[in-house]
């Protein structure tokens, strides 16, 4: 056996029986490294006849490779076996019981969700959805608002560019839903009257400050019969926020308004008492403006499918997020969305305070405080 080969063979030794990587990387040094074994052998190629040469350096090179092989396959070989050692150990047992103190709370605006769904599905409303990426048409267009009108303008609205198209056309474009009236054009558009739904859920607007965030959620409801009325309107809103707020009495105001869906077109207020350091819902001197409703605008109607002559309707619109914080004390907006769990552990909620007519509304004693 030639000197070359006897070296292979104890390299080859070495690496089969090593069982450390930071070992196996001397073990390549030694060898294959720039006074290496392997390497010392090939500076001698210098000093040879030429047949001898082309030879030697042929057989040297052919060991050098399968060593880096074997190297290699080494290397991979430890790696696996260190990862299922690692493995084994970091095992988490999923018997163990629980932590006694609750961890979870529940977002202000998810109970409150699940408050006005309880009231509104107690009056006899469906829920219902539609997508957050929305057409011009179920957004604007079906809702009675032209191409000039200001809610459609850039600086208002997040407009997303159609895939087909490479050059930005506003009037061709989506639009992340700035409400969820879409979803009332939808409804009227599958389901026959008589329609009683509210349509819950995220929109978007460009707009920040303490009480405006980009995205918000929102409610809005429709009905739809032959003999609707804004007193029938009056009466649902008014039900709505006293069972809400959960007071015995609320003096309700509405003030004429405008908006292009609804006509007549109202502001609802409710009373209260504004103090530096409180605001109180019910009886006092103050007023606050909490929604704005109307009545269903015949063109309205006729884009959703419906015949404006033999049906009429109510709408409304108010916002989840606001709702919260007049009912449990909130005073910025962008609290809601920025993550802090010492504000959850504030204002949150118990995990299993659930939201029902019978058996409690909000269940102030759950809230977190």
């Amino acid at each position: 056996m030639s000197e070359i080969e006897v070296i292979k063979n104890e390299i080859e030794q070495h690496i089969a029986d090593v069982q450390d990587t930071k070992v196996l990387d001397d073990i390549r040094v030694a060898a294959l490294g720039k006074k290496g074994q392997i390497t010392e052998l090939l500076k001698t190629l210098g000093t040879m006849p030429l047949e001898e040469r082309i030879e030697f350096g042929k057989k040297i090179n052919a060991i050098k490779a399968e060593i880096e092989a074997s190297i290699v396959a080494k290397k991979q070989e430890l790696e696996v076996k260190m990862l299922n050692e690692r493995l084994k150990k970091e095992v988490i047992d999923v018997t163990l019981p629980c932590r006694p103190e609750t961890q979870g709370r529940i977002h202000p605006v998810s109970k409150v969700y699940e408050e006005i769904v309880a009231i509104f599905a107690e009056m006899g409303f469906e829920i219902a959805e539609g997508p957050d990426i929305e057409d011009q048409f179920h957004n604007f267009n079906a809702l009675n608002m032209p191409p000039n009108h200001p809610a459609r303008q850039m600086q208002d609205t997040f407009y997303i560019n159609d895939d087909t198209s490479h050059d930005f056309d506003m009037d061709c474009a989506y639009v992340v839903r700035t409400h969820t009236s879409g979803v009332q054009i939808r409804t009227m558009e599958k389901k026959h009257p008589p329609i009683r739904i509210i349509a819950p859920g995220r929109t978007y607007r460009s707009d920040y400050d303490a009480t405006h965030t980009p995205m918000f959620h929102q409610v809005e409801g429709l009905v739809i019969d032959k003999k609707t009325t804004m007193a029938d309107l009056r009466g649902c809103l008014y039900d709505f926020l006293k069972s809400f707020f959960e007071v015995d009495t609320l003096p309700v105001r509405y003030r004429p308004s405008y908006f292009p869906f609804t006509e007549p077109s109202a502001e609802m207020d409710i009373g209260c008492l504004k103090t530096k350091d409180e605001l109180k819902i019910g009886a006092g001197t103050d007023w606050l403006e909490v929604l704005g409703c109307g009545m269903v605008h015949p063109n309205v109607l006729k884009a959703g499918g419906i015949d404006p002559n033999e049906y009429q309707g109510f709408a409304f619109g108010m916002g989840i997020d606001r709702l919260a914080m007049l009912k449990y004390g909130i005073p910025d907006l962008r609290t809601f969305f920025e993550s802090d769990i010492r504000w959850i552990k504030n204002y949150g909620f118990t995990p299993l305070d659930f939201s029902s007519m019978t058996s409690g509304l909000s269940n102030n004693g759950g809230l977190a405080r």
